[in-house]
């Protein structure tokens, strides 16, 4: 994906090396989510993403997802629902945990935050090796949800996250 607005996009994205240690360059959101036209533009295209399609709910990875998905939720009325890691959700929850470099974490979602055959998106910020976007998308199926697709603002494609993302559409509005 390559157009005006991709490069609108991509001009608000700030590199900053050695972040959060040496030798990882960090793709930083805050300058896109700072301009209005640009943070506008990413929401409209993942709107155009899944026109057409019904959708019931987007769901938000934390922390940034939330920003994304709260905000593409308003936009085409729809529910918004968070995945959070554990202990920050105050219901009841469900919990899959999932394999990191050096260890495991774990994402949680509310048990009644999805019903069976609700049609949602799942939306976050960045697929890097795609272990967290992975574990929502189980959350999300283990509810009886249906996931209609997956948008990152952000793909790090060197890093092959889409793999473990196969059997769901991803939209990514820029990647590198």
């Amino acid at each position: 994906m390559s157009d005006e607005r991709t490069d609108l996009l991509r001009a608000h994205i700030r590199d900053v090396p050695d972040f959060p240690k040496e030798g990882i360059l960090f793709k930083d959101i805050t300058p896109l989510l700072a301009s209005p036209k640009a943070f506008v533009t990413a929401l409209d295209l993942f709107a155009e993403a899944w026109a057409g399609e019904h959708l019931d709910a987007v769901v938000g990875i934390e922390s940034r997802g939330f920003i994304f998905g709260a905000a593409l939720a308003a936009r085409i009325g729809v529910g918004f629902v968070p995945v959070r890691k554990p202990g920050k959700l105050p219901a009841a929850t469900e919990r899959v945990e999932y394999e990191l470099e050096y260890g495991k974490d774990a994402v949680e979602i509310h048990l009644d935050a999805l019903q069976t055959g609700d049609r949602v998106v799942l939306l976050d910020d960045l697929i890097a090796t795609g272990g967290t976007a992975a574990a929502a998308l189980e959350l999300i199926r283990r509810r009886g949800a249906v996931p209609v697709g997956a948008g990152f603002v952000i793909e790090l494609a060197f890093l092959a996250g889409r793999e473990k993302l196969s059997d769901v559409s991803i939209t990514s509005l820029l990647t590198y």
